[in-house]
């Protein structure tokens, strides 16, 4: 079996599975043969995902309620995305995109169905492991930034570090967070921007300070809710930019929602999402 541990947010990018190569739902043992009897099959092992789907949804369903009136979402929606691939989701405004990416990255539960990484279900985990989860193999960004204003560019995109550690393990290591933090804002054209806070940034600046949070913990996979939404034309170009940048040379598994038909072209693979479900690509 191929080792697909992560790596460190500025080392060489994850291995790709070898091509061919069978994944655990494939492998079977040798065949028991007994003493001048028939040969007898050996026990098949549990069912997984293959290696190449890294993240998967699974029949998701989810409905919301108020009051006496329930608004069904997602209705028995499958979607696999595979190491390395910068997917976008296309939907319309209220079709349950953000739903849908909230439940991949653990951030909501769903009524029915499941989500795997690696072959492994995460919706069900218990909320401490979750949240490490999040914190150590998602990297989120969303239309509205969400950084905290009362802290610098830099800090902001050192706060997932410092939630991970002790106060401790993180004053032990300031210096080498510093610098990787750093080397991210620099990376997303921030770098005479460390010191500013949120609201001496242009939404522009705000949102590549948010991507730069989202890398900060080299996570394996990037969820971008409508990553451009707020920004003007030429400020959304560069978001793009960014992405494309950082999937082709960090081979970083990207997911993508947006109701721009425009901006899901940027991805390797477009698929809609209409009446709770995936359309057939």
């Amino acid at each position: 079996m191929c080792d697909y541990s992560r790596r460190d947010a500025f080392d060489s990018p994850v291995p790709l599975p070898i091509d061919g190569a069978a994944g655990p739902s494939e492998a079977r043992g040798p065949t028991a043969v007994a003493c001048g009897g028939p040969a007898e099959a050996a026990p098949r092992r549990p069912v997984r995902h293959p290696a190449a789907n890294q993240l998967a949804a699974v029949h998701l369903s989810k409905t919301y309620r108020k009051g006496q009136a329930t608004v069904p979402v997602l209705k028995g929606l499958s979607l696999s995305v595979r190491r390395g691939e910068f997917l976008a989701i296309v939907g319309q405004s209220g079709s349950g995109k953000s739903t849908l990416l909230h439940l991949l990255g653990t951030l909501d539960a769903p009524d029915g169905g499941a989500v795997h990484l690696d072959g492994e279900r995460i919706d069900n985990l218990p909320g401490w492991k979750r949240d490490a989860l999040r914190n150590k193999q998602f990297g989120m960004i969303f239309q509205m930034y969400h950084l905290l204003p009362e802290l610098t560019a830099l800090e902001n995109v050192m706060a997932p570090l410092m939630i991970r550690q002790s106060v401790w393990q993180f004053l032990r290591h300031r210096r080498d967070h510093r610098a990787a933090a750093t080397e991210l804002l620099e990376t997303v054209g921030l770098g005479h921007r460390l010191k500013h806070k949120p609201r001496e940034l242009s939404g522009g600046e705000m949102q590549r300070a948010a991507i730069a949070r989202a890398l900060v913990a080299g996570p394996q996979i990037l969820l971008a809710d409508e990553p451009t939404g707020n920004l003007d034309r030429s400020s959304g170009e560069g978001i793009l930019e960014i992405l494309g940048s950082l999937n082709r040379k960090r081979n970083l598994t990207i997911v993508m929602v947006t109701h721009d038909q425009a901006i899901a072209e940027r991805a390797d693979r477009v698929v809609r999402l209409v009446d709770g479900r995936i359309e057939d690509e």
